[in-house]
């Protein structure tokens, strides 16, 4: 099997180290390594198959000679640098929401829409993490009964923040807990023991940049540009794993026991759904996994033809890193690379 020179844009950060540990994992087969990140982190290493590999600062020439860059950084970095990378050759797979509705650019889940890669022009966009696991549910469902329409809450791991939100809600529970005040940098408010109804900016209408970005890419990655689709996104104090209520409104009847039965073969999707026995999605439960969970799966008696599902994924693996990888392992085998 060929070899393919790899470079990772962001390799100091959570989805960086994450895609390192899943390339491994996966043994996706790595020829040369470049890892980058801003002048801040450079020199700092990663590790990767054993050995420790140094973080360089991200430049344009660092991209001669690479044929596969996953960016995992800031959305200006992807601006600035993800067509460089492929003026010089490269295929770029760009985890910011930079190019994500790009006329041209693929949104691309490879258990939904792979087919989407065909043609790309160098630049193909990994979706957002809490649409990324809503589609792998909502895609199977649709195939089997049309969807009229879908209402979406998150409840989001401050991991998709970062790494220092992540040390932030562990700070803040040591300190609340020791009886002291809780500093709050990284959110506009404290995180620890709260929910926070905000991810990512205002819109002049009040809706979030995060939940715009659900209805469009959803709508794209589905090819239903006219889906009738709205979303309420928050952020909840776990570190890792991103929740949502699901409720989807459908063409025709679609019993529970049927809806079980299509997500139970749908790939990249696991059922887990007993209420009896306790047995539902947790968070906990989908940290370090690459399949989607899903449960609760249940009759809306509001409406006619109505389904509510419950849908949990580890936000730094499919949500992120994993569906990555997955993308340019899908390009080796349509011999798009």
């Amino acid at each position: 099997m060929r070899s393919y020179n790899v470079a990772v844009v962001g390799a100091a950060g959570l989805v960086g180290h994450k895609i390192l540990e899943v390339l491994a994992e996966r043994g996706f087969p790595v020829g040369g390594l470049t890892l980058m990140a801003t002048a801040r982190s450079a020199g700092q290493t990663a590790e990767f198959q054993g050995r420790k590999v140094t973080i360089q600062e991200a430049q344009p020439e660092l991209f001669d000679r690479v044929d596969l860059v996953f960016f995992a950084a800031t959305g200006a970095a992807s601006q600035n640098l993800a067509p460089e990378a492929v003026r010089r050759g490269a295929v770029v797979i760009d985890k910011s929401a930079t190019f994500r509705m790009t006329e041209g650019v693929p949104l691309v889940v490879p258990e939904v829409n792979q087919e989407a890669l065909d043609g790309h022009r160098g630049i193909i966009a990994s979706p957002n993490c809490s649409t990324i696991q809503m589609v792998l549910v909502l895609a199977p469902l649709h195939r089997a009964r049309p969807l009229k329409r879908v209402v979406v809450s998150t409840y989001q791991a401050v991991s998709g923040t970062g790494r220092e939100a992540v040390e932030e809600l562990d700070a803040q529970t040591r300190d609340l807990l020791a009886g002291r005040p809780a500093t709050a940098n990284v959110y506009p408010h404290q995180i620890a023991f709260n929910i926070l109804p905000h991810i990512d900016k205002f819109t002049p209408d009040g809706d979030t940049l995060e939940e715009i970005k659900m209805i469009q890419e959803t709508r794209k990655i589905m090819s239903l540009p006219d889906l009738p689709i709205t979303a309420t996104t928050a952020r909840v104090p776990t570190r890792v794993g991103h929740a949502e209520s699901v409720n989807v409104e459908l063409a025709g009847p679609l019993a529970p026991e049927e809806a079980r039965a299509i997500l139970s073969a749908a790939p990249g999707v696991t059922v887990v759904d007993d209420p009896s026995a306790n047995l539902y999605p947790l968070p906990i439960e989908a940290a370090g996994r690459d399949d989607t969970l899903v449960g609760r799966i249940r009759r809306d008696q509001s409406v006619p033809h109505g389904l509510n599902l419950w849908v949990v994924s580890d936000n730094l693996r499919k949500g992120a890193a994993t569906n990555a990888v997955q993308i340019a392992e899908t390009l080796v085998a349509r011999k798009l690379l």
